[in-house]
């Protein structure tokens, strides 16, 4: 084979395992990590190995949630060669169903051993956290009634994602909650939620033809557009209260920044109705939880020295 040959089929194949991973849902992982741990240096001295166990449990649980969800849609049928978006690798690039599904176990495994080096190291009180975050992560998209396929799918990944791994990444630090991040992990859990209601949005007629009801189903494409609009307002809206309302730093005003993207996927839901067309209405939506996320962190971290 010659060496152009090779290194475009080590581009593909590195392509097709990156889409696998579902990039835009990432961040749901790794921002509430950054978010508690920033707000944590408030009141504690910063426990690097205990941040970076945390980090990688949630990257773990988010990758091993988006395969099975992968093998389950592809074993309940709903995949198939004209699957649009990062889903379909076992139906269009021809991997392998059994692998996909060892690797979301090993992903969990993984994560669950980080989380018994955090219960020794911190509280044995994370076990059940973890336990039960992780069995959440499975009946997402697994089980008899898959929780993606209801109308509580978006409450219980935002709540799971942008509240319990919040709260976790500051107990690890401290020891303890307080209202504090309680307030802080708001935005968060409505805009993990959202990221959710943007594929469903993107998926409504495919779910419609699959037998699901998810929330974008139950209220319709325009509704469900105008609730998605209206959880950025309060995300936003929400977080530069805090400035005024919990005392928190004026720097948080930097997550400004955040809010062309998410104008921006919220126009994108709002104009367009073909799929492919919504997919960068998706990669916005991720791109605004990323930096606002980022932000987020950086202004409490400054708001240190103030």
């Amino acid at each position: 084979m010659k060496q152009g040959q090779s290194s475009k089929l080590a581009r593909i194949t590195q392509n097709k395992w990156w889409k696998l991973l579902r990039p835009h849902t990432l961040a749901s992982s790794y921002v509430p990590v950054f978010v508690g741990s920033a707000a944590a240096l408030h009141y504690s001295t910063f426990k690097v190995l205990p941040f970076l166990a945390m980090l990688f449990a949630a990257f773990l649980i988010q990758t091993g949630t988006n395969l099975f969800n992968e093998y389950y849609d592809y074993k309940r049928g709903h995949d198939d060669e004209n699957k649009v978006g990062h889903g379909g690798a076992i139906t269009k690039e021809k991997m392998s169903a059994s692998l996909i599904r060892n690797l979301a176990i090993l992903s969990f495994l993984i994560a669950l051993l980080l989380g018994v080096y955090l219960c020794i190291t911190v509280s044995w009180y994370l076990a059940a956290i973890g336990v039960i975050s992780m069995i959440v992560g499975f009946l997402y998209t697994g089980g008899p009634l898959p929780i993606a396929h209801t109308p509580f799918g978006e409450l219980i990944a935002g709540f799971f994602m942008g509240g319990i791994i919040t709260y976790l990444s500051f107990f690890i630090q401290t020891g303890y909650l307080n209202k504090t991040i309680i307030f802080l992990s708001f935005p968060l859990i409505v805009m993990i939620g959202n990221m959710l209601l943007a594929n469903s949005l993107r998926d409504i007629e495919e779910d419609t033809r699959n037998g699901r009801l998810t929330l974008a189903i139950l209220l319709g494409r325009r509704w469900a557009t105008v609730f998605y609009a209206a959880m950025w307002l309060f995300a936003f809206g929400w977080t530069w209260s805090l400035v005024f309302t919990m005392n928190l730093t004026p720097f948080l005003f930097i997550t400004l920044i955040a809010v062309p993207p998410a104008l921006m996927s919220i126009y994108i839901f709002w104009k367009q109705n073909e799929v492919m067309k919504m997919i960068p209405g998706m990669a916005t939506c991720s791109k605004a939880i990323k930096y606002y996320g980022l932000l987020t962190a950086l202004a409490l971290i400054i708001g240190l020295a103030f």
